[in-house]
């Protein structure tokens, strides 16, 4: 158990060129969704891991899998941008590196609301959803399960620290572009690409 922060801020990672069929479609899709639309204009992920997604329940909410749900982060570094920059992991097929990455922020709570005030499901589980072990979780009270230090560490060579670290929220279908609040940028050439809502990480 830990405290979970006062205002948790959930992330989701997609790379710059695709924000403009993001803001076209007013919104975050998910992965289902964009795989049978033939997929992103640039694919980051890892194509197995997506299909095995598509595959696994979400079991705090029977009848839904993971690949139903659009992913988020709750922090702005996590080991899938480390796997980016590393560019060595034998199924990614992406290798243009992490200055293209965006993170897309959101308010957690404010999701949430929009949420429960919408009937959309939503989730998270306590590691990665795409691990056939991951437990999930549907209520706020449940934040505190999260290992918040582990979601905060930057060094996570330990292997509970890694399990941690890339626990995940989830919403189902698809979240309205007016959500983002702010949207992360490595670099000044892509803020210049982006727009005013920039942050720098």
């Amino acid at each position: 158990m830990s405290v979970p922060p006062a205002h948790p801020r959930v992330y989701h990672i997609t790379h710059v060129d695709n924000l403009a069929s993001i803001v076209a479609d007013e919104g975050l899709t998910s992965d289902a969704a964009m795989i049978a639309r033939g997929g992103p204009a640039t694919v980051i992920g890892m194509s197995t891991i997506k299909q095995r997604r598509l595959r696994l329940p979400v079991d705090c909410h029977p009848g839904d899998f993971v690949g139903d749900y659009v992913p988020f982060y709750f922090c702005p570094r996590s080991i899938m941008l480390f796997v980016i920059h590393r560019a060595n992991h034998v199924e990614l097929a992406y290798r243009g590196g992490q200055e293209p990455i965006i993170h897309l922020e959101s308010d957690l709570h404010e999701v949430v609301e929009w949420a429960d005030d919408n009937d959309r499901r939503w989730a998270f589980s306590l590691s990665n959803a795409g691990a056939v072990y991951a437990p999930f979780r549907r209520r706020l009270d449940e934040l505190s399960e999260i290992d918040w230090n582990a979601v905060s560490a930057t060094d996570f060579r330990s292997p509970a620290v890694k399990e941690g670290k890339q626990a995940e929220f989830l919403v189902h279908g698809d979240l309205p572009w007016t959500l983002v609040s702010r949207i992360g940028v490595r670099s000044s050439a892509v803020r210049a690409r982006v727009g005013p809502r920039c942050f720098e990480m």
